[in-house]
């Protein structure tokens, strides 16, 4: 039988994950999963663990009321209020190909996330009103996402990552991969079959397969690049299409709703 056995929700784009064992479901994803993004103040350019690795150090915890602790070693801790989402508080950003404006945290968070990242930084946010139209091409018109890359969800089967750890000689992590969805008890990639799932009372589109990239040889626990690549360079040996190294389904939810693990997973398509 399949089921669900982990959750996983990233509040700050690039920033640490919260392994959950409950989470609600909004028209974004998961409550506050990639609802908040470092960018750089002269550019508004996004800022992601490709181009600073050590920001899979920097731990950032949602709350119910949409704010945000951030801490790292050495840098302490500070809170972080939702900001407002009216005009005078945006700033400019730029997303992979989208530009787009959204609150601003402000000078405090400013300073201290520039204190991290070493260069003038600001910390922006994202309400569910101003979040972005999903790739064209995939899903429905209406289909939104956060700051997330492309779509609101990620789901990997772990035997899955199994097979990958077996080629690549040694046990990987899962949040090298940055799932928020871990299935277990099917074969390896049978993910790349699926069209539609349903956990719970929530139905779900499988939209894309995610390609991967170099920020799967940042180890998440030390923020270290592996020096040979991997395991991405074993991702592009035996993954590869003409669009990427293909690892792990892009999902849209088709409405509200709440997941735990161990949930039943029913595929429907």
């Amino acid at each position: 039988m399949l089921r669900l056995s982990a959750l996983y929700r990233y509040p700050l784009k690039s920033g640490k994950g919260q392994l959950l064992q409950g989470i609600g479901l909004d028209k974004l994803g998961l409550d506050g999963d990639r609802r908040w993004m470092l960018v750089d103040e002269a550019s508004g350019r996004f800022l992601t663990q490709r181009a600073v690795a050590k920001m899979s150090q920097l731990s950032a915890v949602w709350n119910e009321a949409g704010g945000l602790t951030l801490s790292a070693p050495g840098h302490g801790t500070i809170e972080v209020p939702l900001p407002s989402a009216g005009e005078e508080q945006r700033r400019g950003v730029i997303i992979w190909r989208d530009t787009l404006r959204v609150p601003d945290a402000g000078d405090e968070a400013a300073a201290w996330v520039s204190g991290f990242i070493g260069n003038p930084t600001r910390l922006v946010h994202v309400p569910v009103e101003l979040a972005r139209t999903t790739a064209a091409g995939y899903g429905k018109d209406d289909d939104k996402v956060a700051f997330a890359d492309g779509f609101p969800l990620l789901l990997i089967g772990q035997a899955s990552l199994q097979d990958l750890s077996s080629k690549v000689g040694r046990p990987l992590e899962m949040l090298r991969f940055r799932p928020n969805l871990v299935i277990e008890g099917s074969e390896a990639f049978a993910e790349d079959g699926w069209k539609r799932i349903r956990i719970g009372e929530v139905e779900f589109r499988v939209v894309k397969p995610c390609s991967r990239c170099i920020m799967t040889t940042v180890d998440p626990h030390t923020g270290e690049r592996d020096p040979k690549r991997e395991p991405f360079a074993t991702l592009q040996q035996y993954r590869s299409t003409p669009d990427g190294a293909m690892f792990g389904q892009n999902l849209v939810n088709d409405g509200d709703g709440s997941l735990e693990v161990g949930m039943p997973v029913e595929v429907l398509e």
